[in-house]
């Protein structure tokens, strides 16, 4: 499966963006798909994670009752929705898949990535 990841851009404090990880070579219901991001200066963190089944999501603590994962399987493309979003959630966003993952929160247990699409937070 090859990952397409875009969606990002300049946003003021407080408002809302839409990232979309796209799928090509493969059906991404297959997959776990996660969520992650990497700040400058910072490591790679896990934001949040859809299972392949659908039914299961993970977030991080920054991303819970902000972030939303969600999956349209007729577009083979896994969304995140990010609200009131602030300046400590500038980074790169990466998506990256598992193939029948249950959606986790480990990077090195995902097998294919994403180029990562930028978020930058205006204060």
């Amino acid at each position: 499966v090859q990952l397409q990841a875009f969606g990002g851009g300049l946003v003021q404090a407080g408002g809302s963006l839409r990232l979309s990880c796209e799928a090509s070579g493969s059906t991404v219901s297959s997959y776990a798909i996660g969520w992650f991001r990497q700040a400058p200066g910072k490591e790679r963190e896990f934001v949040a994670a859809l299972s392949w089944t659908g039914d299961n999501t993970q977030y991080s603590d920054s991303a819970k009752g902000r972030f939303t994962i969600s999956r349209d399987n007729a577009k083979n493309a896994v969304y995140l929705r990010m609200n009131i979003l602030t300046p400590e959630d500038t980074a790169v966003y990466y998506c990256a898949a598992d193939w029948h993952g249950l959606g986790h929160s480990i990077d090195r247990g995902y097998d294919y990535w994403g180029q990562g699409t930028l978020v930058t937070v205006s204060s």
